[in-house]
């Protein structure tokens, strides 16, 4: 039986990397996002190894996305593994400094985006029984603090939240629900919340071995195909280059 995975945020960094692994075990795919081209061009690549359907989708619509799953048919509709995958994190400033738009955009994609495409999905992964899965991808920011990491933290500590009590929910469905959580990775996550700034992102990873999306995608799929009976509830996942700081202390 060839199973289905739905992508989201499938056009950049983990969701790409997610796509074409999944594609060489030879799974359906859905792959949502909102670069149409881009879009286009992944599915252009992976449909010699599998059926690949797109969706040019933002998943702060809330309407579009209902729609979109609505309107899913065989196979695309019967969904077996959901990566939650489209997230961001925008501005490094202090809370004090930060844009209020900018908090509200993340809340909106990596709060209210994953929840209404999760609630969406939610009864064909129940039909589709024992070993399905929802895999929501949070991040170190949900456990460890950091200065302006203020409403991302808070954003990807709910993922977590969020994933444990979903799986109390879904107790009896078979359907598994894990919580990955990387630390530093390399990918256009880090363009996008300094704007563009590509000497901001070479500093960032220069030197540092950092975790790559291709990484991610192994661990993604390892966690899709674990046998049935077993759920990984959290994993956190850093480069062996990061690590832990002492307590800032202020003296006066």
């Amino acid at each position: 039986m060839t199973h289905t995975a739905f992508i989201t945020g499938a056009t950049s960094g983990f969701g790409r990397a997610c796509a074409r692994h999944f594609a060489r075990a030879g799974w359906n795919l859905v792959l949502s996002g909102r670069r149409d081209e881009r879009l286009a061009e992944l599915a252009a690549e992976l449909e010699p190894q599998c059926r690949v359907l797109t969706l040019t989708l933002d998943v702060r619509d809330t309407q579009a996305v209902q729609a979109s799953v609505a309107a899913l048919e065989s196979p695309f509709r019967e969904v077996y593994t959901l990566v939650n995958n489209a997230g961001l994190a925008l501005g490094t400033a202090p809370a004090q400094a930060c844009d209020l738009e900018q908090w509200h955009r993340m809340i909106d994609t990596n709060v209210k985006g994953l929840t209404t495409v999760t609630h969406a999905l939610l009864p064909t992964l129940i039909d589709s029984g024992a070993g399905s899965s929802i895999i929501n991808i949070g991040s170190v920011a949900g456990h460890w603090p950091y200065p302006g990491g203020n409403v991302y933290c808070g954003s990807k500590a709910f993922v977590e939240q969020f994933s444990y009590a979903l799986r109390s929910d879904l107790q009896g469905t078979g359907v598994r629900v894990s919580c990955l959580a990387p630390g530093l990775s390399e990918s256009e996550f880090t363009l996008v919340r300094t704007g563009g700034d590509q000497a901001a992102y070479d500093r960032m990873y220069q030197g540092a071995d950092p975790i790559q999306p291709e990484d991610i995608a192994e661990t993604v799929f390892w966690l899709a195909t674990l046998p049935r009976h077993l759920n990984v509830n959290s994993l956190e996942m850093m480069a062996v280059s990061q690590t832990w700081s002492p307590f800032t202390i202020t003296r006066r």
